[in-house]
């Protein structure tokens, strides 16, 4: 992409604080970094400040609709922005947009690139078609070879479009050697957390399919009884199901060990503050952003044996797979890990911080996606 700056125009619902909104503002800092322009078309969101001071321009429009009505809309909205911008290549990170920039790069002419972020539900005979557009790609990025072989057998894509570029981690950002104590401090404070309680964190915006409700239960069943929870998440409006959290906490007799952090800018010290780190989705994750956030910082994670978890995790030397919504092996393997020695979670923490350096870093994503903008405008 070399001959002169390019444009490049990214869609997704919302900035929402998730792996997917993540990857786009982090696309939009290297096109930024390397001399091309980045807009980001989608609605209002909590990161919308982060994406313009990444050097995106933000482009609102309804994007989070799923009205057939809407989408033709949206994308004759999104030609005419590709026409007046100049827009070199769009890239879509979600269903429902990226039905609307197909048809809009169809329209124009333009390169369409899609992100398929995740395992998308079929749970109707429609569903399928309707996940198809992140398919549908010149190029179609998987997160995770979990998701490549899902794109391989729901849709046939060939080799030639398909492309795997696992998410990345700034190990920068997150190094426990540059998270001084007082960030710590801070919110351990916030929390209530003593200061020789062990803690298992489990961040994810509060949803049931992200398994807190496991991890409570596992909590109830652990030998390490002075253990405490944290959910760190927000519950974007789900008052209701927080508030089953705590009830069945109180019902397990473990409501004195669970706390509800809500969302917290400052996720490098709240996986320092961590002892363990649990990724408990009863549904399998594309890639599982956390998990290797958590590694970086040197935290033993533990993982569902599902989705791109298995890639991310070194089973029994950075972390501990578990059976899917198995309560009983999840505090098995919290317990283990608990039991661990100083020397052995130093040695844990440097191999985890290691693996995530060698094939995890935010750098190697970065690139790797322009590369793919490069192989359709080079």
């Amino acid at each position: 992409m070399s001959d002169r700056p390019k444009r490049i125009l990214q869609v997704l619902p919302k900035l929402d604080t998730g792996g997917a909104e993540r990857v786009v503002i982090e696309t939009a800092e290297a096109l930024t970094a390397s001399g091309h322009k980045t807009l980001i078309a989608c609605e209002n969101g909590p990161l919308m400040q982060q994406a313009m001071r990444a050097g995106a321009d933000i482009l609102t429009m309804p994007l989070a609709t799923k009205s057939p009505f809407a989408l033709r809309r949206n994308a004759s909205r999104l030609a005419k922005v590709i026409k007046e911008q100049k827009i070199d290549l769009i890239h879509a990170h979600s269903r429902a947009p990226g039905w609307s920039a197909f048809w809009a790069a169809r329209r124009t002419g333009i390169p369409f690139v899609t992100t398929y972020h995740g395992t998308y539900n079929e749970g109707f005979p429609l569903k399928r078609r309707y996940n198809a557009v992140m398919s549908s790609g010149d190029r179609v990025i998987a997160v995770s070879h979990f998701i490549a072989d899902l794109i391989r057998a729901r849709h046939g894509v060939t080799e030639e479009r398909l492309r795997i570029i696992p998410g990345g981690v700034d190990v920068q950002k997150f190094d426990p050697a540059f998270v001084l104590g007082d960030r710590v401090a801070r919110l351990a404070r916030e929390w209530r957390l003593e200061v020789d309680a062990p803690t298992i964190l489990l961040p994810g915006r509060l949803t049931a399919w992200k398994g807190q409700r496991l991890l409570i239960s596992a909590l109830s069943l652990l030998r390490h009884k002075d253990a405490v929870v944290v959910l760190v998440g927000d519950d974007q409006g789900r008052e209701s199901y927080a508030q089953s959290l705590i009830t069945q906490a109180e019902s397990l007799g473990v409501a004195s060990r669970l706390r509800l952090a809500n969302h917290t800018e400052d996720m490098p010290a709240a996986l320092m503050l961590a002892d363990i780190v649990v990724n408990a989705s009863t549904d399998p994750e594309g890639f599982g952003r956390t998990i290797v956030e958590a590694q970086a910082m040197g935290r033993i994670v533990i993982a569902a044996n599902h989705g791109g978890a298995g890639e991310t995790i070194m089973n029994g030397r950075t972390g501990f797979l578990f059976a899917p919504g198995d309560a009983r092996d999840l505090a098995d393997a919290i317990d283990k890990a608990l039991d661990f020695s100083e020397a052995e979670r130093l040695a844990w923490a440097q191999q985890a911080r290691h693996l995530v350096q060698v094939k995890y870093a935010v750098a190697g994503m970065q690139h790797a996606i322009l590369g793919v903008y490069g192989e359709l405008l080079g």
